[in-house]
């Protein structure tokens, strides 16, 4: 059972949240379409994949490897606490992050799943419900993606984070259709995959960099529909219902800034808490990370009118303010090129062991599949 799994005992295996005062919508408009949306719908549906036939899931992982997670990636390295440690104590640090982080990805993408099915219940406009279908799907994929990856591989698992768990909660209890996507959408989604691209990035494990790599071709989608409908929808808003938006926007800001001291690993380690928040909170390292959990957040926040002036202040005492002209379009296409790149290179180093051990009819081409699947 998953809940086996866990690090410490659940008090309660469910979460039930209050249900919204949200209407269904229905539209008898079927062809009144927008061309951006609709053709991201278009990318939507060419897009889906199977977490089974795309990922090599039998490639091993040792979550004590160095070179799958470097210490300088451990968010307390060069503390006080860390150097106390032995080394079979600093791979039980890693092991314990490694999963901390990840479950915490595959909470956000059950929150994700929710998210994106109410988006179809409440939206208004055709093309939104059926991009937000796509989405729905690709969300299930990702919660199932990162379960096999937590049971299967770190065998290891840790409960919501209270930061994550609170903007959940206020997302989805809002009755108006545009602050799931503004909550989840931009904030939680943009966050999650300025995560997702250092795991990608910097990780050894090649199974990691692969699940990363793919969930974030289809969050980069995720992160321009959100953009789209909210541009659209937030010219007619009155100064009044733009100041509610803007102050959701830095409650936000704040509550995941602060959703990666993973508090519980600490607590559940016996580490000393306070000491190791102190350091990461004055860590030239952390706040480089805290900084670019933001590059997706602060131009899209932007881009969709969201920038009055105590939005700006917020994102300025945050130290992320010159974010605010990065380019989004640069970024999602760069998201998408990796994932294809590695498909290429996948298929590359198949035709080569093919080739070397005698052809695809071979059993030597069978042992290849196993052998080579996922190769970079």
């Amino acid at each position: 059972m998953t809940t086996d799994r866990y690090a410490f005992d659940l008090i309660d295996t469910t979460w039930t949240v209050p249900a919204s005062a949200a209407g269904t919508f229905f539209n008898w408009e079927y062809d009144d379409g927008r061309e951006r949306l609709l053709n991201l719908y278009e990318k939507g549906k060419n897009s889906q994949w199977n977490t089974n036939e795309r990922i090599d899931w039998s490639l091993e992982v040792d979550p004590s490897d160095t070179e799958a997670m470097p210490d300088e990636l451990v968010s307390i390295y060069g503390s006080p606490t860390w150097e106390r440690l032995t080394r079979a104590e600093k791979n039980e640090v890693r092991h314990h992050l490694a999963s901390w982080l990840n479950s915490q990805f595959l909470h956000g993408e059950q929150g994700a799943l929710i998210c994106s099915a109410k988006i179809v219940e409440t939206v208004p406009d055709v093309d939104s419900k059926f991009y937000a279908a796509t989405q729905v799907m690709d969300e299930a994929r990702h919660v199932e993606t990162y379960a096999r990856f937590l049971n299967e591989k770190l065998e290891l698992m840790y409960p919501i984070s209270p930061n994550l768990k609170i903007l959940l909660e206020q997302t989805l209890t809002d009755a108006r259709w545009d602050f799931i996507y503004l909550g989840m959408q931009v904030m939680i989604e943009g966050v999650a995959l300025a995560a997702f691209s250092m795991v990608r990035d910097f990780t050894g494990d090649r199974l990691g960099k692969s699940i990363n790599a793919y969930v974030m071709q289809d969050e980069a989608r995720h992160v321009a529909f959100g953009r789209l409908a909210l541009k659209d929808a937030y010219k007619q808003l009155t100064e009044a219902e733009k100041l509610e938006r803007e102050e959701f926007v830095i409650e936000a800001a704040y509550l995941l800034r602060d959703r990666f001291r993973a508090e519980e690993v600490w607590d559940n380690l016996g580490l000393p808490k306070d000491e190791c928040i102190a350091f990461m909170n004055n860590s030239e390292s952390m706040a480089l990370f805290r900084k670019a959990l933001f590059t997706r957040v602060v131009p899209c926040v932007k881009d969709i009118g969201l920038w009055g002036p105590r939005v700006r202040k917020a994102f300025a005492d945050m130290g992320v303010i010159e974010l605010a002209d990065v380019d989004l379009d640069q970024l999602i296409e760069q998201d998408e090129n990796i994932a294809d790149e590695m498909d290429r290179r996948f298929a590359q180093a198949k035709e080569q062991a093919r080739a070397r051990i005698g052809g695809p009819t071979t059993r030597g081409a069978q042992i290849a599949d196993t052998v080579l699947a996922g190769a970079e």
